[in-house]
């Protein structure tokens, strides 16, 4: 028999049976759009994750005072933190070859007063490098340049949130906010920057000059954090070998062979462990729903398996009358493979339109791919072959005379 023939012989018989045909495509559609979703979340996730640590600068390296050890969902910082001084960010941008630039960072959140309106935000004490290193812009003002920072002017840069919730988002400029009880002017606002990878908002602070951070507003002579920007991607590792020797060096750490007081992060670890995790979180969401894929193709079983008793006075009759054990078994993989392919093919519809109106009415990110598209069709497909074949197997091992004698 053509194939042709089968093909609509199977349509027919599954038009016949529609109620049985749907809860046959459910399960198979659920996991088919389930698959899309879900991978789309994922892809969405990673792309997220990768637009924010890019957002957080190029070649970006950063040195922590003491030792940050690594627990389960957080760091705890172990040791001095007391070690890093201004000292080791002149000694780091000229005695290493691979480092472009450097900057210290030292913050502490503190209150800040406009006219009668208040707020507590982060007090960022940096140098005019900062912006290029963490990729930083200015959109109104200017920030403040090196030869203020020595002179330890009392000037502010502020974040979007900070003149959102002190002066209604109107330019700040040229006014004066108070900084605990040391005036400071405003010189500049930044561009929106959003949250980081630990969801703390960027814009949610103020830039002022270290040295004027450090002597006049902590009262400290030491800093927490350097951040550095290396020359190149490929020249990451030298770059970090170099700022560890230096300073090892610098903090007389040799003599001994005593341990880093410092910490060295950069930016291809970050990358790699939000990588790692997103991948894990795609990977299990993805399985998960695998197993409504399985469940579809048990119900096609099932559903196969109760078509052939239904049908086994048919199938005696076809087999008497010429009909082939191979034109038996090709005639219900034909409709095990319909459903499949009908319920892949609605599953993907569904997933994409979930996907966009997900996109429409939430603030996630979404990254619908053509490749989860086609190995959900073709999963389906295979899922549906699978459970198709054993039915389909034993409709064709039926004996005819004891076919046509069933009732």
């Amino acid at each position: 028999m053509k194939i042709s023939k089968s093909i609509k012989i199977s349509r027919n018989q599954l038009l016949a049976n529609k109620l049985r045909t749907f809860f046959a495509l459910i399960g198979i559609i659920i996991g088919v759009s389930a698959v899309i979703v879900m991978v789309a979340i994922g892809n969405g996730a990673q792309h997220e994750v990768l637009s924010k640590i890019e957002s957080m600068g190029t070649n970006l390296i950063i040195v922590n005072a003491g030792q940050v050890q690594k627990n389960v969902g957080r760091q705890q910082i172990r040791g001095t933190v007391t070690s890093l001084t201004l000292k080791d960010v002149d000694m780091l941008a000229s005695g290493c070859t691979d480092v472009r630039m450097a900057a210290p960072v030292q913050t502490k959140k503190m209150q800040v007063k406009w006219e009668n309106l208040s707020t507590n935000t982060i007090i960022t004490g940096t140098t005019y490098d900062y912006q290029a290193i963490r990729n930083f812009h200015v959109e109104q003002g200017n920030f403040f340049t090196e030869e203020e920072n020595k002179a330890s002017l009392r000037y502010a840069v502020l974040g979007q949130t900070v003149v959102n919730n002190l002066f209604g988002g109107k330019n700040p400029v040229g006014e004066t906010v108070r900084i605990g009880r040391i005036p400071f002017s405003v010189i500049g606002v930044m561009e929106p920057k959003g949250a980081d990878l630990n969801g703390v908002d960027q814009d949610d602070q103020i830039f002022i000059p270290v040295q004027t951070a450090l002597r006049r507003v902590f009262n400290l002579n030491y800093i927490n954090t350097i951040n550095i920007q290396a020359t190149s991607i490929e020249k990451m590792e030298k770059a970090i070998s170099q700022i560890a020797e230096v300073l090892r060096e610098q903090h007389r750490l040799n003599r001994g062979n005593k341990p880093d007081d410092f910490t060295i992060q950069n930016q291809i670890e970050l990358l790699e462990a939000q990588k790692e995790t997103t991948n894990t979180f795609t990977a299990l969401i993805v399985s998960t729903a695998g197993v409504s894929l399985l469940v579809g193709g048990i119900g096609i079983l099932a559903i196969m398996l109760i078509a052939i008793r239904e049908r086994i006075n048919e199938i005696g009759l076809r087999m008497a009358i010429g009909a082939s054990r191979k034109d038996i078994l090709l005639q219900f993989v034909i409709e095990s493979s319909i459903l499949s392919i009908g319920g892949g093919i609605i599953g993907i519809a569904v997933g994409v339109l979930t996907s966009v109106v997900v996109i429409f009415a939430t603030d996630w990110t979404l990254n619908i791919s053509l490749p989860s598209l086609v190995y959900s069709f073709l999963f389906s497909l295979s899922v549906g072959l699978f459970f198709g074949v054993y039915p389909a197997r034993k409709a064709s091992k039926l004996d005819p005379i004891e076919a046509l004698r069933s009732e």
